[in-house]
């Protein structure tokens, strides 16, 4: 038999025993009724008890014994230096301790400069003012006072009238401003110092400087004395 002959022959017998499969093989089960869909049974479970936030006790939050906020009836004294555009250094500083510590009296103060700064800033303008007026009407005042030949350095500033007044306005008040400075900013609270400027060479942090203002205010003898 060729292959031909073969397909034929297992074509019929292959549709005989599908028909017979069929014949034997239990019909399906019916369809039940459409019934709405329900939402799975969630057994019951134990719900756990709500969990309070703890809040975290800063010592800024802490009371002294009468009930009132530890920043009562303390001082934090800042003295800095004008001059060196401190200030707004010092209002953040101040706004930041007003309200980390309620009722804290934060007073910001200028720090002068040592006495010998003190008097030679007093003295540049007098000397920048009479260096002009020797520029502007220098050989009237030197006859004046009995100098009939002037020095080399008179007829050099003459010959450039402008620039050396704008010279000696722009030396004198850097001198002035220099002289001014201190360089502080000095941080005393009830008059104990905190921290200083001049001692550490930098700025203080506000984490840093709210962590000693706290541990100072919570020291018990300031803890005491406050309560009175």
């Amino acid at each position: 038999m060729d292959r031909a002959q073969l397909i034929l022959l297992g074509l019929p017998l292959f549709l005989f025993c599908s028909d017979l499969f069929n014949l034997f093989t239990p019909p399906p089960p019916k369809p039940q009724p459409h019934r709405p869909h329900q939402p799975p049974h969630i057994p019951h479970q134990h719900r756990p008890n709500a969990i309070i936030p703890e809040t975290l006790d800063f010592p800024s939050q802490k009371t002294s014994g009468l009930g009132g906020a530890i920043g009562y009836g303390n001082t934090v004294e800042i003295n800095f230096c004008v001059s060196c555009s401190y200030k707004g250094t010092a209002v953040t500083m101040k706004k930041m301790l007003e309200t980390a510590f309620p009722g804290l009296d934060v007073i910001l103060a200028n720090y002068p400069p040592p006495a010998p700064k003190r008097l030679l800033a007093k003295v540049v303008p007098v000397v920048q003012m009479g260096v002009i007026g020797m520029i502007v009407a220098g050989d009237r005042i030197l006859p004046m006072i009995g100098i009939t030949n002037p020095p080399a350095w008179f007829h050099s500033l003459r010959a450039n009238r402008f620039g050396s007044m704008a010279s000696t306005w722009l030396i004198g008040n850097f001198l002035q401003s220099y002289l001014q400075s201190s360089g502080a900013f000095e941080v005393h609270c009830n008059g104990e110092p905190v921290f200083s400027k001049l001692k550490e060479g930098r700025f203080p942090g506000e984490i840093e400087l709210r962590d000693l203002i706290s541990k100072t205010l919570t020291r018990p003898s300031i803890l005491t004395g406050s309560s009175y």
